[in-house]
């Protein structure tokens, strides 16, 4: 186990802290999601702004999590991957 493990593994005992985390994870999911399908296609951030009109660095914050995409912002990355966007319920 790492360092990271066992410190997050310690903040998780804290109500507050795991809270936030779990209500965090939509966005988690979602960060994931646009990372892995622009891997999938092997494409880079410039290569997926080139195909968007995205700006690269718009891009690259929403992967950080800096940034909260709209519905449209992600309907053109999944168009810009040869994907569709699907939200739904559960």
């Amino acid at each position: 186990m790492t360092n990271y493990d066992k410190y997050f593994a310690e903040q998780m005992k804290n109500p507050e802290f795991r809270k936030e985390w779990e209500s965090l994870q939509p966005e988690r999911e979602i960060i994931q999601a646009m990372i892995d399908a622009r891997k999938e296609t092997g494409m880079t951030q410039k290569e997926l702004s080139e195909r968007t009109g995205i700006a690269q660095g718009d891009i690259s914050k929403l992967e950080n999590g800096s940034a909260n995409p709209s519905i449209r912002t992600l309907q053109r990355l999944a168009a810009g991957l040869g994907k569709t966007l699907k939200i739904s319920f559960v």
